[in-house]
């Protein structure tokens, strides 16, 4: 059985994974944030632009797929 270019997009593959990818950074992230021990502006906005850019993520992953006919 081989699998099919449709069987790929109807599983998702590709976005999940890059869903995957931008959650560990935003772990990542978090972790190397709370160690700091006083935190520069800099810092918390670098912070805050990756963990709002998780949002556009979710939201392109939401949106994305096979549309209803």
């Amino acid at each position: 059985m081989k699998l099919t270019p449709e069987q790929l997009d109807a599983w998702r593959v590709v976005p999940r994974l890059l869903v995957i990818l931008y959650g560990w950074l935003c772990f990542d992230t978090h972790q190397w944030f709370i160690a700091l021990e006083m935190p520069t502006t800099a810092q918390q906005f670098y912070a805050n632009v990756i963990w709002t850019g998780a949002a556009a993520w979710f939201g392109f992953y939401v949106n994305s797929g096979r549309k209803q006919k």
